[in-house]
């Protein structure tokens, strides 16, 4: 008898395949390139620590560790998230709460960051993933429930109002759209009712109008983004050099290296407007190339979430790719001035070694269910 209950389960028990091969490819293909774009824009800057190698070899010793990682978690059963989604959100809530009494500014003029020693990192980007993990186990309970407002709108927009507070203490306004937009796009996956979210698209309108029409710092900032030529010691110098940049590139580009406005001209270079040197180093051809890939992975994520074996891994790839693919919209609409500047970074080129292991794990969250779709459809 315990045999036959013993063989009964391990049939049921979904068996594990290959990983995305496809998925892992671009994955790789584009941290590799990031890194040589952030060598190439940051080498300038990485001077004043002595070495023009500084900012690219600690990068690298991250994106080493992240990719360990991602295998990692790429081999372990999801399922296991379920059970973790309600820790890493309430880590991610305590320490939000901590960042305004020990937080620090690290030249953005906000309090974003923990630091503890030589390792410091944002609390939002654990919030980010606590939002697709515990969103996604919360509607594969709630199923047929998520049409109703107690069950597929309240409790959602609760968590989103507690974290969009906490993160406007910072301020972290483009947390705060990642994060709504993340957690709208779930809701929406899982089948809530179209009705609430044109309703909260239409009150986001009208407190966005307040917000520039009340406060004379938000309507400034729209006023920089119209017209940066305007005001180039006011707001208007980033946009004014990040699209110099993206104009003196071309059609090929200047050359891998031979950026001019990376020589001090533009701020952020080696970060939020890493996209900008790209754009001026390798062209319109080569920046294209980069957003093919991108669309190609964000694609090949959403294959995959429609391909996964249950609703929970559907839900897991889901919100990890539409995280990646607002994240990489915005930067770059930021970067060329599609809209107003928000501080987001682009993923895997972007400096940032805490946020950059963080992405590699979440690609490996993809992997993890792709491991797990029918043999018949992998190909």
């Amino acid at each position: 008898m315990d045999e036959a209950v013993r063989a009964s389960k391990e049939q049921e028990r979904p068996e594990r395949g290959p990983i995305d091969l496809p998925f892992a490819c671009l994955v790789i293909m584009l941290t590799a390139i990031g890194l040589i774009m952030l060598f190439s824009a940051s080498f300038v800057y990485a001077q004043r620590w002595g070495s023009p190698t500084y900012i690219v070899v600690r990068q690298g010793a991250m994106a080493l560790a992240g990719v360990i990682i991602m295998i990692t978690v790429s081999f372990m059963d999801y399922q296991y998230f379920r059970a973790l989604s309600l820790p890493v959100m309430l880590t991610a809530v305590v320490f939000l709460i901590l960042v305004p009494f020990i937080g620090t500014d690290q030249g953005t003029g906000a309090t974003r960051w923990i630091n503890l020693g030589e390792f410091s990192f944002q609390p939002s980007e654990i919030a980010k993933l606590g939002v697709i993990m515990t969103f996604s186990a919360m509607i594969s309970v709630y199923r047929e429930k998520m049409k109703t407002f107690k069950y597929g709108i309240l409790p959602f927009a609760l968590i989103l109002l507690l974290l969009a507070g906490l993160l406007a203490l910072e301020p972290h306004m483009s947390g705060t759209i990642l994060i709504l937009g993340t957690g709208a796009a779930l809701m929406f996956a899982g089948g809530a009712h179209w009705g609430w979210f044109a309703t909260a698209f239409a009150g986001g309108g009208v407190g966005m109008y307040v917000l520039i029409s009340q406060f004379p710092y938000a309507f400034s900032r729209i006023k920089v983004w119209l017209d940066p030529f305007e005001y180039p010691q006011h707001g208007g110098w980033q946009l004014i050099q990040s699209l110099y940049a993206l104009g003196s590139g071309g059609l090929f580009g200047v050359g891998l290296g031979k950026s001019r406005q990376k020589y001090a001209y533009l701020p952020e270079r080696h970060n939020d407007f890493i996209f900008a040197v790209v754009g001026e180093e390798l062209g319109y051809v080569g920046a294209c190339l980069i957003i093919f890939l991108f669309v190609m992975l964000i694609l090949r994520g959403y294959w995959i979430a429609m391909h996964a074996r249950d609703r929970f891994g559907s839900l897991l790839a889901t919100g990890v790719t539409t995280l990646l693919a607002l994240q990489v919209f915005l930067n770059i609409a930021v970067v060329s001035t599609l809209i107003p500047t928000t501080g987001i970074s682009l993923p895997f080129f972007s400096y940032g070694g805490t946020s950059l292991i963080i992405q590699l794990a979440q690609m490996g969250v993809v992997l993890a269910v792709s491991r797990k779709i029918p043999a018949a459809k992998s190909g």
